[in-house]
């Protein structure tokens, strides 16, 4: 079976902010395409908190899946790279995008990622989770104020989550766009997601009917283009 890299970027919702809509997590589990996937947490940008990862387990032990998590902060193996790739699926935290890439790229993290994703094992995640993929993104990581930071790069363009969950991401995307700091790029509501196949994006899902995803770019003014999104209750 041909190995198709896959990538699925939440802008906000799944287990952590949604534990009643289970919409966005099974979506991300159906893309496997195995019967009982391996889905690995790293939790990594919020320090390995204790009770998100509790959470994670709480959702997906519940789920046709077996879940596990990588932390740097208390590592269970040494063989990184052999756990990671053991597995079908990576689901990434949100949290301070920012010390989520030192760490990995200190740890090794980032090669090892960009390994599993040629491999065919697919990459997901919220927030941070989400900006880590592109070349670039909108984060708070500095403190009170949104600003750009360079990312992973597997996916062209910037990022921006939460852009109807919070009420500075919206403007601060466009300003960071119409100044230059951020290339173009895609911005997620929250309850929504854009799934990549290879580098291409292969469509926009929601958890909530009204949640939404944007292509956005700057030419000579911002344009600001909604994405086509399927409402993943619709078929139930």
């Amino acid at each position: 079976m041909e190995k198709v890299r896959q990538i699925i970027a939440l802008g906000g919702g799944g287990f952590s902010m949604e534990p009643e809509n289970p919409l966005l997590d099974t979506y991300i589990l159906q893309q496997s395409h195995k019967p009982i996937p391996k889905i690995c947490f790293l939790a990594t940008a919020s320090g390995d908190a204790d009770g998100y990862i509790s959470n994670f387990y709480r959702f997906f032990e519940r789920q046709n899946c077996e879940p596990s998590h990588l932390s740097l902060f208390r590592p269970s193996t040494r063989d990184l790279e052999g756990f990671i790739l053991d597995k079908d699926i990576i689901y990434v935290g949100g949290g301070n995008t920012k010390n989520l890439l030192v760490l990995w790229k200190e740890w090794g993290l980032d090669k090892i990622l960009n390994k599993a994703w040629n491999q065919g094992i697919i990459l997901a995640g919220i927030s941070a989770g989400s900006i880590c993929w592109f070349e670039e993104g909108v984060t708070d990581s500095y403190g009170d104020q949104l600003e750009p930071i360079k990312a992973l790069g597997f996916l062209k363009g910037s990022n921006c989550p939460h852009y109807d969950g919070e009420a500075e991401r919206r403007p601060a995307y466009h300003r960071l766009i119409e100044t230059g700091k951020l290339q173009s790029g895609i911005a997620v509501d929250d309850g929504a997601a854009v799934h990549f196949i290879e580098q291409d994006l292969y469509q926009a899902v929601s958890s909530r009917p009204d949640a939404k995803a944007y292509q956005v770019s700057f030419a000579g003014k911002i344009i600001e283009s909604e994405l086509k999104t399927k409402y993943l209750g619709a078929e139930i």
